[in-house]
C-alpha cells in the first residue's frame, strides 16, 4: 500500500509596511520667452509625459467659428515649418513619442509621452509644432472633412446626445458654454486655414502657456533641452480676457429626446455647482462619491443591486471653468441608462434615493469606505508619469496652487459623515435638477409625468 502523497505550501505572502506617499511636488520656473515650466523628476519612470497648457479657450472662438480651437489643436500634428503632415509623424516614430491634443472650455491642452533618452528630439517636435504649425490648407481641410463626419455618429449616441442637451437646457444660448465644444456642421464647415491661423496667432504664446514634465529626469540636463527647445519659441504678451460670468437655469424640469423604438432610455441629470477653488469642494467629492462614485453606492445598490434596472449609474462633478474669484463652475451630474419600460421605476427610485439621503444623510461606514477608496488608491493612481503630469497641468489650468492635490488628500480625510451629507445634499437638490431623457417618448413619457418630479417636454432627436 503506498503512502498518501503529501502537498507542500509555500509559506503565506507577509503584507509589507505600507510606506508615507504624498502627491508629488513640482518645481516651478519661467524660461526667458515667459514660458512657465513645471517639473517633477520621478525615478524609475522611464517614460516621460510632457503637458502643455495653451491659453486658448472656447470662449474666445470666433462668432460663427464654434470648433476652430479643435481643428487648431488636431493641426498642431500635422506638419511644421520643417517637416510635412508625413515627415512629422514619422519623425515621432522614430522617437517613440506619442503627441495628441484637444481642446476644452478652459484652453487647448498638448500632451506627449516619450522614452527619457529621446526626449530632447520630442521636445524639438513638440515646439516646432507651436512655434511654427505649417496649418496647410489641404491638411486643415481634410480636418474639417474628418470633422464633419463625426458629426452624425455624436448625434446618434445616446450618451453624447444627452450632453449636448443637458448644456442647452442649462445654459443661455449666447453663452459658449451652451453649444457643442466641437462645433456644428454650420460652424465646422465655415473653418479654414485662415481662421484657423488667425486664432492661433491672437491666442497661442509662451507668456500665457505653460508646460509640465514628468518623469525619471535625473540623467537629464532639462535646462539645456527646455532652452533648445520650446526656448526657442517665441510671441507677444496678452493681456488678460475678461471672462463673462457662468450663469445657469436649473430650475427642476425632464426633457425627452424622442428615440421612437429606443429599447434603452439614456439620462443625464445636472446641474452647476461651485468649482475647485470653493471651500466645499472636498467635502462634494466625498459625498458624491458616496453617493455614485462606484458599484457599492447607493444608487447602484439600488437601482442596480436591488432592482436590475441597469448595468451602473454614476455621480460626478466635472469642472467647467475655474477661477479664485468666485466666477467658476463645474457640473454635477447622475448619468446612467435603463431598459425603456423600467424609465419610469428606475427614476422613481432614484428621487428616492435622494430624499432618503437628504432626511437621514450618509452612515459613518459609507463615509469611511469613501475615504479609503478616494485616499487609499491614489498611490496606485499616480503611479505612471502621465497620471501626475496630467494633474498637475489641471492644476495650472485651473488657477489652483501646485500642492492642491495633495492638500485635497488631506482634506478628505479629515471630512466627517455630516459635512459630506450637507455637501452632497447641497449638490443635487431634488427640485434643482434638469433631467434629460434620450429614449421612446411615447413610451416614457406618461410614466415620466406621473413622477411629478418637473415640467415635461419633448423634442426631436
Amino acid at each position: 500500500m503506498s503512502e498518501a502523497a503529501t502537498m507542500q505550501f509555500h509559506p503565506q505572502p507577509q503584507a509589507g509596511q505600507a510606506k508615507p506617499w504624498a502627491f508629488p511636488a513640482p518645481e516651478r520656473s519661467t524660461l526667458p520667452n515667459g514660458l512657465t515650466v513645471l517639473r517633477c523628476d520621478r525615478p524609475g519612470q522611464q517614460v516621460v509625459a510632457v503637458e502643455v497648457n495653451l491659453e486658448a479657450p472656447l470662449d474666445a472662438e470666433p462668432e460663427g467659428l464654434d470648433g476652430v480651437a479643435t481643428i487648431m489643436a488636431r493641426a498642431f500634428n500635422e506638419g511644421t515649418d520643417k517637416h510635412s503632415a508625413e515627415e512629422f509623424a514619422a519623425e515621432l516614430d522614430r522617437c517613440g513619442a506619442t503627441m495628441d491634443a484637444h481642446a476644452d472650455h478652459p484652453g487647448v491642452r498638448v500632451s506627449l509621452e516619450v522614452p527619457v533618452s529621446r526626449l530632447p528630439k520630442a521636445l524639438g517636435l513638440l515646439s516646432d509644432a507651436l512655434r511654427a504649425p505649417a496649418f496647410a490648407d489641404s491638411e486643415i481641410e481634410r480636418l474639417v472633412r474628418n470633422r464633419l463626419d463625426e458629426i452624425p455618429h455624436e448625434a446618434a449616441n445616446p450618451a453624447r446626445r444627452a450632453a449636448k442637451e443637458l448644456s442647452r437646457q442649462l445654459f443661455p444660448a449666447t453663452s459658449r458654454i451652451s453649444r457643442p465644444r466641437q462645433g456644428t456642421e454650420e460652424t465646422v464647415t465655415a473653418i479654414d486655414s485662415a481662421a484657423v491661423r488667425a486664432f492661433y496667432e491672437k491666442h497661442v504664446r509662451p507668456a500665457t502657456a505653460a508646460l509640465v514634465v514628468v518623469g525619471d529626469l535625473a540623467g537629464t540636463d532639462l535646462d539645456a533641452v527646455l532652452a533648445d527647445t520650446v526656448g526657442t519659441w517665441t510671441g507677444g504678451t496678452a493681456e488678460a480676457r475678461p471672462m463673462p460670468p457662468i450663469t445657469a437655469d436649473d430650475t427642476g424640469r425632464v426633457v425627452i429626446v424622442d428615440r421612437p423604438g429606443a429599447v434603452q432610455t439614456q439620462l443625464l441629470i445636472g446641474r452647476i455647482g461651485p468649482d475647485r477653488h470653493d471651500r466645499i469642494w472636498p467635502a462634494q467629492v466625498l459625498g458624491t462619491y458616496c453617493l455614485g462614485g462606484t458599484l457599492t453606492s447607493r444608487l447602484d445598490r439600488v437601482l442596480r443591486e436591488e432592482k436590475g434596472y441597469t448595468y451602473g449609474v454614476r455621480a460626478f462633478s466635472q469642472v467647467l471653468r475655474s477661477a479664485p474669484d468666485g466666477t467658476g463652475a463645474a457640473m454635477l451630474a447622475i448619468s446612467g441608462s435603463v431598459d425603456t419600460e423600467s424609465t419610469g421605476p428606475a427614476l422613481d427610485d432614484l428621487w428616492k434615493v435622494l430624499r432618503t439621503l437628504a432626511a437621514e444623510g450618509l452612515t459613518d461606514a459609507e463615509r469611511d469606505v469613501a475615504v479609503q477608496n478616494l485616499v487609499g488608491v491614489a498611490p496606485l493612481k499616480f503611479e505612471m508619469a502621465s497620471s501626475v503630469a496630467a494633474t498637475l497641468a489641471d492644476q495650472v489650468e485651473q488657477n489652483l496652487p501646485d500642492d492642491f492635490q495633495a492638500q485635497l488628500y488631506r482634506q478628505l480625510a479629515a471630512t466627517g459623515t455630516v459635512e459630506a451629507t450637507a455637501a452632497v445634499v447641497s449638490a443635487f437638490p431634488e427640485d434643482h435638477l434638469v433631467t434629460v431623457l434620450v429614449g421612446d417618448a411615447a413610451q416614457i413619457e406618461e410614466p415620466v409625468r406621473a413622477l411629478g418630479i418637473g415640467e415635461v417636454s419633448v423634442v426631436t432627436g
